[in-house]
């Protein structure tokens, strides 16, 4: 699937064009979240988000798994004090990563290769869309481990799929292959196994083409207005229209290639 090389760093991020690849790279543990690969994803997210190169992002995991969940073995108690700036933390760790992802204002596609539990499922349902192949299989599991869902579950779980299908899932920890997962939109879309990241990737490219401060205007836009009712999904269209605006150079693109009947060429300016 991705890379496999357990040296290349918990994380690995590579740049393919505008497309931002960022690689969970623990295969040994189906990826699972230790204290190292969160900080390195929580950085991935805003290297990513400040480099005006990369107009959209893939997250995959490296070998045989997409993310496991977190890693109860590199989540131990620390035996040291803790600093006044982490015991005033509201979110803690799984808080953190959930804003990180869903609050990256680019287009983020999840490749789910293999299993993606507990927090590992979070973390594929805080990006926009998902792309998995004939073995992926989503499961809660925080039910099993006397948990309640963490990682922002309980949030992009019931806008998925619904609060009743949501309640299901959490109170069964029932897994979910991948058939059923793109009969809930789980999954944008199925492809063999060997093909996940490839059609992830050119779902990823698709995305790209476009104009890069249109596309994270209407992101901003579609995530706020999942919170508001109609008049005030109005008003923020517009400010969704001011902030793509801020591309003259694209707009004036987008209107001459329509009138010349010829492939648009964005910038971002």
């Amino acid at each position: 699937m991705a890379d496999e090389n357990p040296d290349a760093g918990v994380i690995k991020l590579e740049r393919h064009g505008r497309v931002a690849v960022l690689t969970l790279n623990r295969p040994e543990r189906l990826n699972a979240i230790n204290m190292e690969l969160h900080h390195a994803l929580v950085d991935a997210m805003i290297e990513i988000r400040d480099d005006d190169a990369v107009w959209a992002a893939v997250l995959v995991g490296a070998g045989r798994g997409f993310c496991s969940g977190a890693d109860l073995k590199g989540f131990m108690p620390s035996r040291e004090t803790p600093s006044q700036s982490e015991r005033l933390d509201e979110f803690g760790w799984v808080g953190r990563q959930a804003m990180a992802v869903a609050g990256l204002d680019k287009p983020t596609i999840a490749a789910v290769n293999g299993v993606a539990a507990g927090a590992g499922m979070s973390l594929a349902l805080a990006c926009d869309m998902r792309v998995g192949g004939i073995g992926t299989a989503f499961r809660c599991v925080f039910i099993e481990r006397s948990l309640s869902p963490d990682a922002g579950m309980t949030y992009f779980l019931t806008r998925i799929v619904g609060y009743s299908r949501a309640a299901e899932l959490v109170f069964t920890g029932r897994p979910v292959d991948a058939d059923e997962a793109f009969q809930l939109g789980l999954l944008n879309k199925v492809v063999p196994d060997s093909d996940v990241l490839p059609a992830a990737m050119e779902l990823a490219q698709q995305i790209a083409k476009w104009p890069p401060l249109a596309l994270r205007a209407s992101k901003r836009v579609l995530q706020h207005n999942l919170e508001c009712d109609l008049t005030e999904a109005l008003l923020y269209e517009k400010t969704g229209l001011k902030l793509a605006a801020l591309a003259p150079d694209d707009r004036r693109e987008a209107m001459e290639s329509f009138r010349e009947r010829r492939p648009a060429v964005f910038t971002g300016h």
